[in-house]
């Protein structure tokens, strides 16, 4: 069970992952003791899955976002599965979500140039095993991404699992 502490101390960690354990102490009105042994416990749970720097994806020159709607010859666990694996090799692909629908899977790509997306959508992606049709939308702007969870909805009652 996630109590008030944890949800707030994992509000600041979506926030910032940065700070010493003195300042989320501080910050939180704790000690870094007990703040040190709810991180571990959250850690060792899964609930933190890893602590990351978000980075800007146009200053490094990534500026290419494409969300590919993927659509599948047979809809058996194997063939699902198997495509899933298959995207997880690709460090151009930051999400696979399978789904339910007009199509089975959305893929979001980050690449440098569309001539490196079409590279990989003749080599990689339109010919993986079982692709019957993909549809891909390229962004032109991203005016708000995160990657910080609603925790609000949560109380501690309501959260865990």
């Amino acid at each position: 069970m996630l109590d008030e502490l944890d949800l707030r101390l994992l509000a600041h960690l979506q926030h910032d992952c940065v700070p010493s354990l003195a300042v989320l102490a501080d910050l939180l009105g704790s000690s870094k003791s007990v703040i040190g042994r709810r991180m571990q416990r959250l850690l060792d749970e899964g609930i933190i899955k890893g602590r990351v720097a978000v980075l800007d994806q146009d200053k490094i020159g990534l500026g290419i976002t494409v969300f590919a709607h993927v659509k599948m010859e047979a809809h058996d666990p194997v063939s699902l599965e198997g495509f899933a694996e298959k995207m997880f090799a690709f460090p151009q692909v930051l999400e696979c979500h399978t789904m339910m629908g007009d199509f089975d899977f959305l893929l979001k790509i980050v690449v440098p140039s569309i001539a490196d997306y079409k590279e990989f959508f003749w080599e990689s992606l339109s010919g993986a095993e079982g692709v019957r049709g993909v549809s891909s939308n390229i962004c032109l702007v991203s005016s708000y991404a995160t990657t910080e969870l609603p925790l609000s909805y949560l109380t501690p009652e309501k959260a865990g699992p």
